[in-house]
């Protein structure tokens, strides 16, 4: 009775644990890292307490609910670093970077923002951001990535790319991509010679109308 109990107690615990960790994801990934925990708390069905009991800090919760994102940037990173074609690796750093971010406000967030109580976020990105400045150089060594080009570009790219967080979901990818393809144009040293590659679809995005004046 008492070990059916304990297996009991423990598979409780995981599957909250799960609970909690799905709905962060889908928590912050819909409304950013300002999102309360106890909001994260409803949407997994359990109280805080139950929650702080899993994750005794908001920035736990958030390392931990990014892990696997985490995991996928490295992915891409040492993908990128791996191509024996540099500029190739480049692009494909930039279209696979702007695609993960589109499929998490909460983890473009985390990515961009230093936590002091979790020192893992800051240090990957710093890694993160040497390996593209010597992916960058490789690049630039081939002609072919414009001799301008500074690792806090991509910075830049990335912080403009937040802002299709904002885009419905379902045209969220369809705009990051084509995003993409434009600063991959903008990055490149010079234009392609013969007929340009066709861009990604456009996306359908609602237009906003200025306030009619009285």
């Amino acid at each position: 009775m008492t070990d059916h109990l304990s297996r009991t107690v423990r598979s409780d615990a995981h599957d909250n644990r799960v609970r909690i960790l799905d709905a962060a994801r889908a928590v912050f990934g819909e409304e950013g890292l300002s999102a309360p925990v106890r909001e994260v708390a409803r949407h997994a069905g359990v109280g805080t307490a139950t929650l702080y009991r899993h994750f005794p800090t908001k920035q736990a919760l958030i390392v931990e609910t990014f892990a696997e994102q985490r995991r996928a940037c490295r992915a891409v990173v040492g993908d990128a670093l791996a191509d024996p074609d540099p500029w190739h690796g480049f692009r494909s750093l930039v279209e696979r970077m702007c695609e993960l971010h589109a499929h998490g406000r909460g983890f473009a967030e985390a990515f961009m923002t230093a936590f002091p109580e979790a020192v893992d976020f800051p240090a990957e990105r710093e890694r993160t951001l040497r390996a593209v400045a010597a992916l960058a150089r490789r690049a630039q060594e081939t002609g072919r990535l414009r001799p301008g080009f500074v690792v806090e570009d991509l910075v830049l790219m990335l912080t403009a790319h937040r802002g299709f967080q904002d885009t419905p979901r379902a045209a969220r990818v369809t705009a990051s991509r084509r995003f993409a393809a434009y600063v991959i144009e903008a990055f490149r040293a010079a234009p392609e010679t013969g007929v340009p590659a066709p861009l990604p679809p456009a996306p359908h995005l609602p237009l906003t109308h200025p306030p009619s004046t009285p």
